[in-house]
């Protein structure tokens, strides 16, 4: 069996770890795709401060209270099925990490897998970053299912 020394050394690629959600959402496929691709449907779940456009290669930025804010390139966008971004602005740990979202269609609505990729190791912001997406995904949900969700700054009550 290889140890992830010795797949670094083979592949050329340094190993880095994942951060992964799954979540059944009882809402269309096409409702949770808009509340992920638009400005509006990334407000409601995520911030508020929140400037998106549905484009590859469109720069999104999400803040989050007055000193703070993320930027992602939008990198891949397929219709009901497929979000990418790539991290270019954040916390150090953050920058270049890649976020996938894909959805597949289920008889009681949307699954949702969440990919978030690149960290370089496990530490304090990737866990806390693990549990803020998850309280975030219940915001997703919550949008989707009844039109209300809990963005930031309300996603942890």
């Amino acid at each position: 069996m290889a140890s992830a020394t010795d797949e670094q050394q083979h592949n050329d690629k340094p190993v880095t770890k994942s951060i992964y959600h799954r979540l059944l959402i009882a809402a269309p496929v096409e409702k949770v795709y808009q509340a992920l691709t638009t400005q509006e449907g990334l407000a409601g779940w995520w911030t508020p401060d929140t400037i998106a456009k549905p484009e590859v290669g469109s720069i999104l930025r999400f803040g989050f209270g007055p000193d703070y804010f993320k930027e992602m390139e939008v990198t891949e966008l397929k219709p009901y099925s497929l979000v990418k971004w790539r991290c270019i602005r954040a916390f150090e740990e953050w920058i270049g990490t890649t976020l996938d979202f894909e959805l597949e269609p289920h008889q009681k609505g949307c699954v949702l897998l969440f990919h978030h990729d690149g960290w370089k190791d496990y530490t304090t912001e990737f866990a806390g970053c693990s549990f803020a997406w998850a309280l975030f995904f219940r915001s997703l949900r919550l949008l989707c299912e009844t039109s209300k969700g809990a963005p930031y700054p309300d996603f942890e009550k």
